[in-house]
């Protein structure tokens, strides 16, 4: 092969030791949650060079296997973050190296951390705890780059992820004033006064009038957002769409979204994106506001609940629908 920039590589055996051949094929799964899809990658031995170009070729819809990201299995101890995670929690074996589909490096991703979880279980890897009604069951710790995430299964293969703390990134006053961003979306007659959020990495949400303008919203290009964040935002266009009370009591918020992702495009659905949406939407609404969301994405419908610790939690489905091997040689022309 004469394409380094995407190779993968096996590191050598010891000083003056030849390198290890170059694997000509690449295992993966593919997998997705509400539609937010992604190649996932086995490298439970630490020697693969997960270049940008390698995430590249992989991610292409059309020349690769396609997908919204790329996500590697990789021992926590073997990654940079991996020491002050592992002192957090030594349970945490397994990190989710998460790359965007235009190669850059991302902080997590919500759907992505429960499809994540999903191929770890089909690879033997670890087992995702059922979680008991009264919540004190253990849970399955994993490293990502926004900090430890933990995760349970519920009724119906569900699986909550506790996604952290959450906070807005325009503090106290942004919450008073409702915003502290603005947006323009190419489709939508004006800019859109917006409120940014920081779930480990970066948000903007904005609300629309109706259902109506979310579907004239044209996120094939990304929207303009000022300020915008040093490492970019993924902006979330939102209509709410009421309360309702469920059966077991508990008031329960609905919304409707659809996402840019920073790196990727438009997505079918976004798991921090949700989140971000909910909590707008929650401070938006103010005082006694739902602690739990629906929220409703072109992929399908997660859950977002207020945790009493100040954290947010995202419930949803995670499939793995097929394996295979790619020809490197191929993949990359």
């Amino acid at each position: 092969m004469t394409v380094p920039d995407v190779a993968p590589t096996a590191p050598h055996a010891g000083r003056g030791a030849p390198p290890a051949p170059v694997p000509r094929t690449l295992a993966f799964t593919k997998g997705h949650g509400t539609e937010n899809d992604f190649v996932l990658l086995d490298d439970r031995d630490a020697t693969l060079d997960l270049t940008p170009g390698l995430v590249r070729a992989l991610a292409d819809r059309r020349a690769g296997i396609g997908g919204d990201g790329v996500i590697r299995v990789v021992p926590t101890a073997a990654v940079p973050e991996g020491a002050a995670l592992l002192a957090q929690d030594p349970g945490a074996t397994w990190f989710m190296d998460y790359r965007n589909a235009d190669g850059s490096v991302a902080e997590m991703c919500g759907n992505g951390v429960r499809v994540f979880v999903a191929y770890l279980e089909r690879l033997g890897l670890a087992q995702v705890p059922e979680r008991t009604p009264d919540r004190t069951s253990g849970a399955l710790v994993i490293g990502t780059r926004a900090g430890l995430r933990s995760v349970h299964r519920e009724a119906g293969g569900l699986y909550a992820v506790d996604m952290g703390p959450w906070r807005l990134a325009g503090g106290p006053d942004a919450a008073i004033a409702g915003f502290d961003a603005e947006v323009a979306v190419v489709g939508l007659d004006v800019a859109r006064p917006a409120l940014s959020l920081d779930l480990g990495n970066p948000h903007t949400v904005l609300a629309l009038a109706g259902e109506g303008e979310l579907a004239a919203a044209d996120l094939t290009r990304a929207p303009d957002v000022r300020p915008l964040p040093p490492h970019g935002t993924n902006v979330e266009l939102v209509v709410p769409l009421g309360e309702t009370t469920a059966p077991d009591g508990d008031l329960v918020g609905r919304v409707r979204m659809r996402v840019h992702e920073r790196g990727v495009g438009e997505t079918r659905s976004c798991g921090t994106g949700a989140c971000a949406a909910a909590l707008a939407v929650r401070t938006w609404a103010g005082a006694g506001a739902p602690d739990v969301w629906l929220v409703d994405v072109p992929g399908g419908t997660v859950r977002v609940r207020l945790l009493p610790s100040g954290h947010v939690e995202l419930a949803g489905p995670a499939v793995l629908v097929g394996s295979g091997t790619v020809d490197l040689a191929a993949l990359t022309g």
